[in-house]
């Protein structure tokens, strides 16, 4: 009998998640030097593929650049392997002599990865890698309109941990992909946790699957531009982090806020770095094909280069254009391109001074990036320090592109696709997730003695059954019985 289309899915999910147990059970027994031994050759495996995925991505999805995927597949392979290579997730991972405590390192079992259309491979590169060296097992559920490449990443994966020791099937991918069984996934009881990527929907789906869940928030990232900046340089940096991968990356700029009394001369810097400027006309234009009206963006747009957006918008658009820029006069639903683009658009506003820079910047963040990132050019400390306590994000990124800096390419945070953005933006955590969000840690403690206490007066020897000794008042007591006993012998009517 074959079965209907979300039924076969469904089923697919449970057949995936049952072998990926199996595997998982093996591999929690395996040796940090095993461990480790599977992570290197998954690395090795996914820089050796890095541009045959990219190119399998551009061609499936239609988003985003080959160049810019090939780097973001060696990153989530060469570079998070890097910084995850020295990690101790096996075993006793820390003792504490003079606490008397030792600390050791537990898989959380099987994880429930969802990847987004815009990072299909790296996504599933980085959180396989992620996964195994913690001595978890992964299964994926793939965007519908990445299938094909999601599945590929997570076969060249699953591939390399095995031939590297791995047992079979520790990397799983659906390849019959629905809604329900993307549901069956987070809520299986196999299932321990899942991280999600993606859209906010799902997101919340995940965190309402009843299962713990790591995921993100929307990033709605605003680039302030301080009289301080070193200009050709922020200007450098927003058209790179703007227009790396078309604009996929959640960490992108979004906005450009700038002072006034430096905004001409930045301007002119963005537009030798590739910036284009639209009218107010051209702007109208834009808006209408690249939002819609829940303000959200048109998925047509979505990792789509300038030119192709100015084509669909009836606009020109030069060959040598990297990002659009559309000059705004506010915020919200008035003005749609405020919100988060996912493409290679970006809004531009002129402020007087940091404080209403500051303003602006709250604004943006309030309509769909709160707890996510903002960018800041600058070399005024005292301003960039009100600006790290003020305001609700979780990444201040200076002096570097948004996009590259969010996910830990060009700054010192850790190197991740999984951005979190903390209970402000809904997340379970605030930073970038790395295998040592997927541990559970056992702690062993030793007796260090019985703490002092305060020291005790001796209590006094009245009767505990005498009102005086509870500190009753005896007139107040004989009232009371006076009372009950009128009441008792009051005449039955």
């Amino acid at each position: 009998m074959e079965l209907d289309r979300d039924l076969a899915s469904v089923q697919e999910a449970r057949n995936l998640l049952k072998a990926a147990r199996v595997a998982q059970e093996a591999l929690k027994e395996y040796s940090r030097e095993q461990v480790d031994a599977i992570v290197k050759a998954m690395k090795e495996a996914g820089e050796a593929e890095s541009c045959r995925l990219a190119a399998m991505a551009v061609e499936e999805t239609g988003m985003g650049r080959y160049e810019d995927k090939c780097f973001k597949n060696y990153f989530a392979s060469h570079h998070v392997y890097e910084y995850i290579k020295d990690m101790k997730t096996v075993g006793i991972v820390r003792k504490d002599e003079a606490a008397k405590m030792w600390e050791i390192a537990e898989p959380v079992g099987v994880i429930a990865g969802i990847v987004p259309t815009t990072n299909p491979t790296s996504t599933a590169i980085f959180k396989s890698m992620c996964a195994l060296k913690a001595r978890n097992a992964i299964v994926f559920s793939p965007h519908p309109s990445a299938v094909r490449c999601t599945a590929e990443a997570a076969r060249v994966m699953n591939q390399a941990a095995v031939a590297a020791g791995a047992p079979a099937n520790v990397v799983g991918c659906l390849t019959n992909v629905s809604l329900e069984a993307t549901q069956e996934l987070m809520k299986n009881p196999i299932t321990s946790i899942i991280l999600a990527t993606g859209g906010s929907a799902l997101v919340r789906a995940a965190y309402s699957s009843g299962k713990p869940a790591l995921g993100v928030g929307p990033g709605n990232v605003p680039a302030f531009v301080e009289r301080t900046a070193d200009l050709a340089n922020a200007a450098a940096c927003i058209v790179k982090g703007k227009s790396f991968d078309n604009g996929t990356i959640c960490a992108s700029e979004q906005s450009v806020v700038a002072e006034s009394c430096i905004a001409e001369e930045l301007i002119g810097h963005l537009k030798r770095n590739g910036a284009h400027f639209l009218d107010p006309d051209e702007v109208a234009k834009v808006s209408a094909v690249v939002m819609l009206p829940n303000h959200g963006v048109n998925p047509r747009v979505v990792g789509k280069d300038p030119q192709f957006i100015g084509q669909l918008a009836g606009i020109a658009v030069p060959a040598h254009a990297k990002c659009l820029v559309a000059p705004l006069a506010g915020v919200g639903p008035q003005y749609p391109l405020s919100y988060e683009k996912l493409s290679t658009v970006l809004a531009f506003y002129r402020v007087q001074d940091w404080h209403e820079g500051c303003e602006r910047c709250l604004q943006l963040l309030a309509i769909g990036g709160i707890g996510h990132s903002l960018a800041i050019h600058s070399n005024n400390e005292a301003v960039i320090q009100e600006f790290a306590l003020k305001k609700p994000i979780f990444r201040l990124l200076v002096n570097t592109p948004a996009a590259l800096g969010g996910v830990g390419a060009t700054t010192s945070l850790a190197p991740s696709f999984t951005l979190g953005c903390g209970t402000w933006g809904g997340s379970s955590v605030s930073e970038n997730v790395s295998p040592m969000h997927l541990i559970n840690t056992k702690r062993v403690v030793w007796h260090m003695g019985i703490p002092d206490g305060p020291a005790i007066q001796p209590q006094a020897a009245a009767s505990a059954a005498s009102p005086a000794a509870a500190g009753a008042d005896p007139r107040l007591v004989q009232a009371v019985v006076e009372e009950v006993l009128r009441a008792l012998n009051k005449p039955k009517v």
